[in-house]
């Protein structure tokens, strides 16, 4: 039975989720309803984090709370918005084409989302690969990575400048080529929905699924101290550019380490986190 159930959680979660998204979306209350969803997934993944541990020993505190909550509200909250809605709109206008949209709006919805994710994860894909290839790309994004534990609440743990390093090759290239706000939505949705489920300390088998999507599975290879297995798995949303640019793993029959974080020391406090890519500490 706990078999059956972890095979069928991802996909019921990710499908249930962005199903309710798009319903909101279609009854004019997108916005709103995404953010309920959100909190009830996160909820979800509270509980059952608890009742299927994939790491049990990811389930003591580590005293991380405090800033991966301020990390998130800072980041995925203030930073997000002024950057995305007020900066990129702002300019995606001034820049819109003369001769209408690049876009093609005629197509169905669910193409239109494809199309968009994949442009989209183009950027991302090199964008989160430069951060571990770059020294100075990497001293910003290791704070992601010096979580000793993987759970839905550190999704957000990002330092403010890789998350708007990473904002300007997502969402703002789609709104220079004039996608429309459901395509805007849905690529946020699952990009939102997918990444709460990566970070997520629950036992999934995703099967087949693990060739197109970022799942948990592929995820924590990549936060492994072995840089041969960290240093791969980039995909923000899907596979497709680790298996065309050879950075995918996914070894059969292993299991990715629980000892997991980088091999420098990080600042307890959020302040420390935050001043830590400005100084000279080596990381």
């Amino acid at each position: 039975m706990r078999t059956f159930v972890s095979c069928l959680l991802w996909p019921a979660l990710a499908t249930a989720s962005l199903a309710a998204i798009y319903i909101g979306m279609e009854a004019g209350h997108g916005v709103l309803v995404f953010n309920i969803v959100y909190l009830s997934l996160a909820a979800a993944l509270a509980l059952l984090e608890r009742a299927l541990p994939y790491e049990r020993q990811w389930l003591a505190k580590d005293g991380q709370i405090g800033p991966d909550l301020a990390h998130t509200v800072l980041s995925k909250g203030v930073a997000q918005v002024l950057v995305t809605v007020i900066v990129f709109m702002g300019i995606a206008e001034w820049l819109k084409p003369a001769g209408g949209p690049l876009w093609p709006e005629t197509w169905p919805l669910v193409i239109q989302v494809a199309l968009g994710l994949v442009i989209v994860e183009l950027g991302l894909y090199w964008k989160h690969r430069l951060a571990h290839e770059w020294p100075w790309l990497w001293r910003f994004h290791a704070v992601h990575h010096s979580v000793t534990r993987l759970w839905f609440f550190n999704t957000g743990r990002f330092h403010v400048v890789d998350t708007v390093t990473g904002l300007l090759v997502g969402i703002p290239v789609l709104l220079l080529l004039g996608a429309p706000q459901p395509v805007l939505l849905m690529v946020s949705a699952v990009t939102a929905v997918l990444g709460i489920l990566t970070h997520c300390n629950i036992e999934m088998r995703c099967g087949p699924l693990n060739y197109v999507f970022n799942t948990p599975e592929l995820h924590r290879w990549h936060h492994s101290k072995d840089l041969s297995e960290g240093n791969r798995n980039y995909g923000e949303n899907l596979m497709l550019f680790d298996m065309i640019f050879g950075t995918y793993i996914n070894p059969p029959g292993r299991r990715p380490p629980a000892d997991i974080g980088i091999k420098y020391a990080v600042p307890e406090d959020f302040v420390g986190q935050l001043k830590l890519p400005f100084t000279r500490a080596p990381l």
